[in-house]
């Protein structure tokens, strides 16, 4: 035997001595009571059947959660995930459990692109967070504001009909799906600056860009110890050229409006409200308060969530309404309302909602679950579960006619907005949003199907779009 040889296996000795005393410290660090889940590569865990797998991830955990049941233990990379598939194992973690499973995990994406996760739906469960929460469910998202902008919304909404019927006269065909985007931020932005920026393509385009970036999988997300993978995948990088964007476009924003509120001209904006909270603007040094960057990270959250999920909402309920035509009911307030809510059930706009992190273990149908454990709950499955959905692939807006079940968080098997101390502020805003273009729409226009069958099928992504645009043809 030579020297290089011996080298060779002396060094493969070493890999599997390292590989059995890494596998001995694993199996004495992981709970012995951990949720059933299927057999987990070393290193990797069950990376490779959510990453290579054909179907989607909220369909491919709907999957496995058929075999082995609503509470489900996976390893993705370094990361302990729980995965949620029933309104019953939904009660004990945002419900039975919250005050144990409200925390976030930390990502890439909000820790860069919303200054290190200072938004409200992804921030640390905390002071800071409750805080902002406090601004947002008593400032923000009350349903007196809501009323205030009505008529900003009607006039955005009027203006988006206007432009409609023109390129109706003119034999166009119009990429209603864009459209939509188009329109949703739109009239976000009309709340938050009260006005139309002269930046609004470059700031909608910083959105779509965004919202492509965390639409991926990010592989140093399961590695959180390895900070060195996202620099080498260039992700970080990316993210932080995003964010150079967004100074670009909000600084000046944010600074003509401090300018104004200390001339005493105040437009009663979103942005407004905020600087209400700004570190300039306290003068109590114990008084919570929000840096410029904070204020960022909650008006682009605003800007890229709300907008982005009410105009998918909007997207799939027409194109459910082509599919399965109620034409005598249309006109009902009413029937509108069911019609978001079946949609809200077959299509969450967050499948697997945003994920939850524990603050320390717990136990949930007699299974452990550690700390820092990662927990998905997938709403999109919960919202098919035939134990309680009669035909629940089928679009039936009639099966909530006297029904109590409402997604506002009481009722676990419709949980859209999510529940408990982490759910969505800004639920009533979107909703407004939703039924006031539904209804312009669908009162303005006479829609019909111009072929067999409309493509419904979605793409991978933290929100739940359809894969191909749907077209107006006038």
């Amino acid at each position: 035997m030579d020297v290089s040889d011996s080298y060779y296996y002396s060094a493969l000795l070493m890999l599997i001595i390292s590989m059995i005393i890494f596998m001995k410290f694993i199996k004495k660090q992981t709970p012995e009571n951990l949720p059933p889940g299927p057999p987990k590569i070393p290193l990797i865990g069950n990376l490779l059947q959510l990453a290579f797998s054909n179907t989607l991830p909220h369909h491919r955990l709907a999957e496995l959660a058929r075999v082995y049941g609503p509470i489900m233990h996976l390893q993705l990379g370094e990361v302990s995930t729980v995965v949620i598939s029933s309104p019953e194992m939904a009660r004990e973690v945002m419900k039975t459990h919250d005050s144990v499973m409200c925390n976030r995990p930390e990502m890439l994406v909000p820790k860069v692109v919303l200054y290190n996760s200072s938004d409200i739906a992804l921030c640390p469960y905390g002071e800071y967070w409750r805080q902002v929460r406090k601004i947002a469910t008593v400032e923000l998202f009350t349903g007196r504001r809501i009323q205030e902008f009505r008529s900003s919304r009607e006039d955005g909404v009027m203006d988006f009909m206007k432009s409609l019927v023109t390129q109706a006269k003119d034999g166009s065909v119009v990429n209603l799906t864009a459209k939509l985007f188009a329109l949703t931020f739109d009239l976000t932005l009309r709340m938050a600056i009260n006005k139309k920026s002269d930046e609004a393509e470059e700031f909608r385009k910083l959105v779509a860009d965004m919202t492509a970036m965390a639409s991926g999988f990010s592989i140093g997300d399961f590695y959180p110890s390895k900070e060195f993978i996202s620099k080498i995948t260039g992700n970080k990088s990316k993210l932080q050229e995003l964010v150079n964007r967004l100074d670009r476009i909000m600084d000046p924003i944010i600074e003509e409006h401090l300018h104004d509120k200390r001339q005493g001209k105040e437009e009663g904006d979103l942005v407004d409200i905020l600087l209400k909270f700004h570190k300039d603007e306290i003068h109590h040094s114990k008084d919570f308060s929000l840096s410029t960057n904070n204020i960022k990270a909650i008006v682009f959250e605003l800007f890229s969530a709300g907008g982005e999920t009410s105009s998918t909402l909007i997207d799939w309920t027409i194109c459910e309404l082509l599919k399965n035509p109620e034409e005598a009911s249309l006109d009902k307030l009413k029937y509108l309302k069911l019609l978001v809510k079946e949609t809200l059930r077959i299509h969450s706009p967050l499948p697997c909602l945003v994920p939850r992190e524990s603050i320390k273990s717990c136990e949930i149908n007699g299974y452990e679950i550690p700390s820092k454990t990662r927990v998905f709950i997938n709403a999109w499955a919960i919202g098919r579960d035939s134990r309680y959905w009669k035909d629940p692939e089928m679009f039936n807006p009639e099966r909530f006619e006297g029904s109590s079940i409402d997604y506002k968080g009481a009722h676990f098997e419709l949980i859209p907005f999510g529940a408990g101390r982490r759910m969505c502020p800004g639920m009533g805003l979107g909703i407004a949003t939703v039924e006031l273009v539904l209804a312009m729409l669908l009162y303005h226009f006479d829609w019909k199907l111009t072929q067999e069958d409309l493509d419904m099928e979605e793409t991978f992504g933290i929100i739940g779009r359809r894969k191909n645009d749907l077209h107006l043809l006038t």
